[in-house]
């Protein structure tokens, strides 16, 4: 399966950016299969919560849901051009990209993490960032909340399309910045020497991108529909604890 996977989005690429016609019956689903726990490949399968999320919406819509694999940083283009129709890797609702796409409601709620070296006493926060290197993943907006801080202009800010927490552990940055339940997972899961570093410092919800047309919208709407009723029967719920062991799907 990740072969016609990786071969489907070969193929979209190959158009050269011009948009496909979408089969009504299918939900083209954009993601990076690199950020666990949302969205990984073991044993050659695609897996994860977003995984799990996105074929529950299909079941409960009666979409094929399709999944198409790139690097994070190349999802939101791939959007924009009309070769996927949303994204499932954790996208953040910001204004930069309100104003240029139509989301559906918020499905995850959570918070962006400071995580260091364990060990590391300097930092305990963010506030501890001043002077210090960070490293965030390319293409996600925890550079954004970064520099919307006071105190931007005195941290340096890398982008990696990976290895922030491997270069974390071996001191090669300061600190890196992720979602906050990522972060425990990765720490979890992971033999890498790490740590949370403080609190919780910005509030994130995450939905899923469409694009601002009568087509992308009646979509949203149609999938909107669907993750109501998979938040109110207890499926999101279930999703959720499987995943990281509590409920991430609503604000309480």
């Amino acid at each position: 399966m990740l072969k016609q996977i990786i071969a489907a989005t070969a193929l979209a690429a190959n158009w050269g950016g011009a948009a496909i016609a979408q089969d009504t019956d299918t939900l083209r689903v954009g993601m990076s299969g690199g950020y666990f726990p949302f969205t990984f490949v073991k044993l050659d399968e695609l897996q994860g919560f977003e995984v799990d999320v996105m074929n529950a919406v299909g079941q409960e819509t009666g979409l094929e849901v399709t999944f198409e694999t790139m690097a994070f940083s190349g999802l939101i283009g791939a959007l924009d051009a009309g070769r996927i129709d949303t994204i499932a890797n954790q996208i953040t609702i910001t204004p930069e990209r309100e104003a240029k796409f139509t989301f559906s409601a918020p499905y995850v709620f959570d918070g962006a993490q400071v995580v260091t070296k364990e060990g590391n006493e300097e930092i305990t926060g963010v506030e501890d960032l001043r002077g210090k290197t960070v490293a965030v993943n390319l293409g996600s907006n925890f550079e954004q909340l970064l520099n919307a801080l006071p105190y931007a202009d005195e941290i340096e800010i890398k982008t990696y399309e990976s290895n922030i927490a491997q270069d974390t552990a071996l001191g090669r940055v300061d600190a890196f910045v992720m979602d906050r339940v990522s972060s425990a997972q990765l720490i979890q899961e992971s033999p890498l020497p790490l740590q949370l570093a403080g609190q919780p410092f910005s509030e994130i919800r995450n939905a899923l991108p469409f694009r601002d047309t009568d087509e992308g919208r009646a979509l949203r709407d149609r999938i909107d529909v669907a993750l109501t009723t998979l938040r109110e029967d207890g499926t999101l719920a279930d999703i959720s604890q499987k995943w990281f062991g509590t409920d991430i799907t609503t604000a309480d």
